[in-house]
């Protein structure tokens, strides 16, 4: 079996394109339909349905696209063992929720770079939902999920992490000095939250419908750090991450609020698709995100 047909295969694959296939590899059309064709009458099996000018796997093409990426990634291992580190060359497509990209960005990327040159990120913020449609696309690598715990066969948890949540406010706030605050009162107050339907503010959201509650909040934006440092200024209170306000919290700055009808559990989950095949950068990016798990 010729490794360039079985390359060109993923790529037909992944984009579900011959034409597409062609240009990312430098083929003409025409080339990348031999190689599939001898792939194809080799195995002895169709590997694609071609109907109306889309492409699609069968039954015996997603079977040997599993096989394709675990015999490319013991090929891409072996010669990336044969160069030196600093050799490694690619970019890596993370998709990831707003309040976590610069937590996790600042802990990674200075390192990353000082020993990978060669590798570069793009990082893509986005809603959970959206997060998995670029992932089925094949438009990012892998996602860093802030949200309810997923389960699902489809993808790969390479790491979780169960994260706190609380509602904060100014350490002079008179809210502060609460031992317990009803959801119906805190309701009232001037709140600065994330964007409506992100992760921990959805499930907020939801947790309010069920009593017939709404909050109008006074400030909204994705940057959780800005929101965390208005709430010092005492503009408000907020429901963000524990790793967020725990520095404000720990200098006194903050206090968490004790509301006993709330309970909100959010993770984070590292997750790439059965499917993908794991190269050499993005199997580095992997483990520098494991390491900096919040």
């Amino acid at each position: 079996m010729d490794i360039k047909n079985l390359i060109t295969f993923i790529h037909v694959a992944e984009l579900r394109s011959f034409t597409k296939a062609g240009d990312k590899l430098g083929y003409s059309q025409s080339t990348v339909s031999f190689q599939i064709r001898q792939l194809e009458n080799e195995l002895g099996v169709p590997l694609f349905e071609r109907i109306n000018r889309t492409v699609t796997l069968t039954e015996h093409g997603a079977r040997l696209l599993r096989s394709a990426y675990k015999i490319n990634e013991l090929l891409q291992g072996f010669q990336e063992e044969t160069k030196g580190e600093t050799e490694v060359r690619g970019q890596v497509r993370i998709a990831m929720a707003d309040s976590l990209s610069s937590e996790v960005i600042r802990r990674i990327f200075p390192e990353l770079r000082r020993r990978y040159p060669g590798i570069t990120l793009e990082c893509i913020s986005a809603g959970t939902q959206e997060m998995f449609r670029l992932l089925n696309q094949n438009e990012v690598d892998i996602v860093y999920t802030l949200d309810n715990h997923i389960y699902d066969t489809n993808y790969v948890i390479l790491q979780e992490s169960r994260i706190g949540v609380h509602f904060v406010s100014a350490a002079g706030n008179p809210l502060a000095g609460r031992d317990h605050i009803q959801l119906e009162e805190l309701a009232k107050q001037p709140f600065l939250l994330t964007e409506k339907g992100m992760s921990y503010r959805r499930l907020l959201d939801e947790q309010l419908a069920a009593r017939s509650l709404e909050i109008q909040p006074v400030f909204v934006s994705g940057n959780a750090d800005l929101i965390a440092d208005l709430v010092v200024q005492n503009a408000g209170i907020a429901l963000l991450p524990d790793y967020v306000t725990r520095p404000y919290v720990e200098k006194g700055a903050l206090r968490y609020l004790n509301v006993p009808e709330v309970n909100i559990e959010i993770w984070t989950q590292l997750l790439h698709h059965r499917d993908k095949w794991v190269s050499e950068p993005m199997r580095i990016v992997i483990d520098y995100l494991r390491r900096c798990a919040l």
